[in-house]
């Protein structure tokens, strides 16, 4: 099999074909004519069956990530996520030494693995350039199909990133703009450990001395289901790379638990200032993505206690409560005049039961609950709450409104002359996400959990 693995990277990198070509994300080549041809996430691949000798084959070209640095430790990194999780193979990968064309660092290696009680191959090529990774894989149960794999591998031309594609970590945007006023009194806010709070346009910036956190507000693409390691290189890419380049040292970690924490690490130059800088980025439960920037890692684990690049699956979870409690940070203060227009809060919940003893449906309670706010001119305000709630085709509802004034007597609460029967004061605050604001109250004589209900403002 080595002698196999060879040839095929030695033509990889000799010879390239100018036929009828398809491109995807970096990586230009011929697909094979007659394959079928799927796309689904991260991967486009080709399958090829013949149900006369049950032999297949497959070919998947997969989406580039960011460089752990060198072609050994991308190459290590991909068999271990594409080979070892997807096949089990039985051995260590066999394959040549790398090579180089164009600035990429090109390297080959496969292994049997049993798939339905039969011997099958898995082929890696894996190219490392520009502080990117590319791969592909190629799997088969049969060594008919093996000169089709180096036909695919031979047409393959990977090109140099785009000096302002975020993929490639340096960019020409502009730093986010932070925002005052916008329709409210604070934006920023001085917290009495020393941190401070700013509003921006896409987080909310936290510093304290030579340290500065980006609260980042919920984005697209940043959080799917996924493995720790390809969520964490999406997030990284759509959050973190369009603002730094020169990445060195990337890494991730996770930690298992119940409410798994993701860490992205690196060493970057700021594009806006050219400040060398030590990164970490984080997300942990539901919080959005976190991203720490520090000049250096010496500076980090002073404020954090604990060394980001030591973090294994089985660390201690309760390291990551430092960096989980920033959250807290997204926190401004209230005026009278930030109060316009309407403000609602919505809960759904709903039980299915069943009887203990028999196993049988026992019918579906639910419970569901709007309040709303609406502030007018002269301070003046209506609210409304309509509870919904009971077993499926008995549910029963409840309305109460009442209106008055309300007032704002220090920065972090508000009080209202009736809620439903009487005056009431909340421990009040804003919390920001792109574009918006949400009110956070909190019965100041009954706080319970000391969880804040969320109000979004209504149409």
């Amino acid at each position: 099999m080595k002698k196999i693995f060879v040839f095929i990277s030695v033509l990889f990198c000799l010879s390239f074909s100018f036929a009828q070509k398809e491109t995807f994300d970096l990586l230009t080549y011929t697909p094979p004519k007659g394959w079928d041809k799927s796309v689904k996430g991260n991967i486009v691949t080709y399958t090829l069956t013949n149900k006369q000798n049950n032999s297949w084959c497959q070919i998947g070209v997969v989406k580039s990530t960011i460089s752990k640095g060198s072609i050994d430790k991308d190459f290590e990194s991909e068999w271990q996520d594409l080979i070892v999780k997807n096949y089990k193979p039985s051995g260590a990968p066999e394959g040549d030494a790398a090579t180089e064309e164009n600035g990429w660092k090109i390297k080959s290696g496969g292994a049997n693995f049993v798939f339905n009680n039969n011997t099958a191959m898995a082929l890696l090529t894996t190219m490392s350039g520009f502080n990117r990774c590319a791969s592909i894989v190629a799997v088969t149960n049969n060594q008919e199909y093996l000169s089709q794999i180096q036909s695919f591998l031979t047409s393959v031309d990977i090109t140099k990133p785009d000096a302002d594609s975020p993929i490639n970590n340096t960019t020409k945007q502009e730093p986010s703009k932070p925002l005052t006023g916008n329709g409210f009194a604070f934006s920023t806010t001085n917290f009495d450990d020393g941190w401070v709070g700013t509003v921006q346009e896409d987080w909310v910036e936290v510093t304290k001395g030579n340290i500065k956190v980006l609260l980042h507000y919920p984005k697209e693409g940043t959080i799917f289901p996924a493995d720790p390691e390809p969520l964490t290189n999406a997030a990284w890419n759509i959050l973190v790379a369009p603002r730094y380049k020169n990445l060195k040292n990337y890494k991730t970690a996770y930690i298992s638990t119940y409410d798994r924490a993701y860490l992205g690490m690196g060493n970057a130059a700021e594009a806006a200032t050219g400040k060398n800088v030590f990164i970490v980025f984080f997300r942990q439960g539901l919080s959005g993505w976190i991203e720490f920037v520090a000049p250096d890692k010496n500076t980090f684990i002073q404020q954090y206690k604990f060394d980001p690049e030591a973090i294994r699956w089985d660390s201690e979870s309760d390291l990551m409560k430092p960096l989980a409690n920033m959250t807290a940070y997204n926190k401004f203060a209230i005026a009278a005049s930030d109060f316009k227009g309407k403000w609602t809060s919505d809960f759904t919940g709903i039980q299915q039961m069943y009887h203990v003893y028999t196993g049988e449906y026992a019918g579906m309670n639910i419970n569901q609950s709007n309040e709303e706010f609406v502030f007018a001119a002269g301070n003046s305000y209506n609210w409304k709450l309509l509870v919904v709630n009971g077993m499926g085709g008995n549910v029963k509802y409840a309305n109460v409104n009442s209106s008055g004034k309300f007032n704002v007597p220090n920065n972090w609460q508000i009080h209202f002359t009736k809620i439903e029967s009487s005056a009431k004061t909340f421990h009040a605050f804003w919390s920001c996400i792109k574009g918006a604001r949400i009110l956070n109250l909190l019965d100041a004589n009954a706080p319970g959990s000391g969880i804040y209900t969320k109000y979004g403002m209504g149409k």
